[in-house]
């Protein structure tokens, strides 16, 4: 995704989480991605500084601002994902390519791979910053997605629950560290994404002036928890 799209995000009661979820079958259809439950597990590496200026750029509402990560879905960490997510005036882009194993586990000794012509622009930009910011591995966030699209407008509306945070990195492949939840029992995080217009429809049966509605995202929400 190389263009600007508008990111919305709710956070959801039990109660709340569930009508939505009854209803939106109706309208949208599952993530062609979904395992047999209608769900997938989300697994992210995020970078920052020495100073954590990520973190507090998310606090103090900086536009703009982006942020790296490594991603890999249900506990398939032979497929890695480097993703820019960059953000300004309530608008995000994501770069996107995938990371070879080499590559990371010269990240994760805390050395940076040489840059060359033919790399993916994410990875130029990613190992460059490193040079220059000195980012670093910072924080392992998990969660569980429940993901629906609607073709017209490039509509996805995501449902984000069992969010949990952990600070050891060196685990991130293996899935097997300690966490920590970061939502109350029940809660989860909505998340509503669209090109240049949301479908009336949506808006109207999603009814998100009702919703909490959050600037975080969940890499600082999972950060509060080890400053």
């Amino acid at each position: 995704m190389n263009r600007y799209r508008h990111e919305y995000k709710y956070l959801l009661n039990t109660r709340q989480e569930t009508i939505l979820l009854t209803g939106v079958p109706g309208i949208l259809m599952r993530d062609s991605h979904v395992e047999a439950n209608g769900s997938y597990l989300i697994r992210s590496l995020y970078f920052d500084d020495y100073s954590d200026s990520c973190y507090f750029e998310n606090e103090s509402g900086t536009d703009s601002r982006s942020k790296f990560r490594i991603r890999y879905y249900n506990n398939v960490s032979s497929q890695l994902h480097l993703e820019k997510k960059s953000k300004i005036r309530g608008m995000i882009k994501k770069e996107m390519c995938l990371l070879n194993q080499e590559e990371y586990q010269i990240l994760l000794k805390g050395n940076i791979p040489t840059i060359t012509l033919e790399m993916p622009e994410p990875k130029k930009k990613l190992f460059l910053e490193m040079h220059l910011r000195q980012l670093v591995p910072k924080v392992i966030v998990t969660y569980e997605r429940i993901p629906f699209v609607y073709h017209a407008g490039n509509v996805r509306i995501t449902f984000d629950r069992k969010l949990s945070s952990s600070t050891d990195v060196m685990n991130f492949l293996s899935g097997d560290y300690p966490v920590r939840p970061v939502f109350p029992l029940g809660g989860s995080l909505l998340e509503v994404k669209w090109d240049q217009l949301l479908p009336p429809h949506i808006k109207d049966f999603m009814k998100l002036n009702t919703l909490q509605w959050t600037s975080f995202s969940k890499y600082y929400m999972c950060r509060q928890y080890h400053l």
